[in-house]
């Protein structure tokens, strides 16, 4: 195996220049997002939430995007999870997605917001049995013995019947601030866009890489 300093690429996939640069970063995020999806990036919606602990330490760990409009970026999990708990505790959030294939990343700032309880029921009965059976069994972050323990809860609940979506587990909003788009470009001279929104206008500035 190489030594991890010699590990490198040198991008030449593609560029990001002012004059391709849409208004709003919603019409990139959505291009980039479908270009993804059909070249068959491996879990393209895969992004990876930081949050801050109550202790104030920052913390990271990868969800799945489950749907994104101008208003902002969705996905689901417990609230009484590590990172529900946090999101309660500071709704400051961060999202990065990276397509390594196409040399890209997106990062995103903003807020997060629980869905409306019939938003989280409409998206919990739309997932398949073995997901709604997960979100029941599990409670998420708190440790447990053994895998065994799992099982055995999932060995003992009665499936049928139609499962219900607990009240501990839903969807969060987030709503950007900030949107930063990077092409990985030849010799480490990198494309950054990054958008900002002010008075409910956004604008866009080139980074240095």
């Amino acid at each position: 195996m190489a030594s991890i300093e010699h590990l490198r690429e040198n991008y030449s996939y593609g560029e990001l220049l002012e004059k391709d640069v849409p208004k709003h970063p919603y019409d990139l995020f959505d291009a980039w997002f479908k270009l993804a999806v059909e070249q068959n990036v491996p879990e393209p919606n895969a992004m990876i939430l930081g949050t801050v602990s109550a202790e104030r330490k920052p913390r990271a760990r990868v969800v799945l995007l489950k749907d994104y409009t101008k208003k902002g970026f969705t996905f689901y999990t417990n609230y009484q999870s590590d990172k529900g708990r946090e999101i309660e505790f500071n709704n400051n959030v961060c999202l990065t997605f990276i397509w390594l294939s196409m040399a890209r990343q997106v990062r995103i700032e903003g807020k997060a917001t629980k869905l409306s309880p019939d938003e989280s029921e409409l998206y919990f009965n739309s997932r398949p049995q073995g997901n709604k059976i997960g979100a029941i069994i599990s409670e998420q972050s708190q440790p447990i013995d053994s895998r065994d323990t799992l099982e055995k809860r999932l060995s003992e609940l009665d499936v049928s019947e139609p499962i219900e979506r607990p009240k501990n587990w839903g969807g969060y909003l987030v709503k950007p601030v900030l949107i930063e788009f990077w092409q990985g470009r030849e010799n480490r001279l990198h494309d950054r866009i990054q958008y900002t929104l002010r008075d409910n206008r956004w604008t866009f500035r080139r980074l240095q890489p």
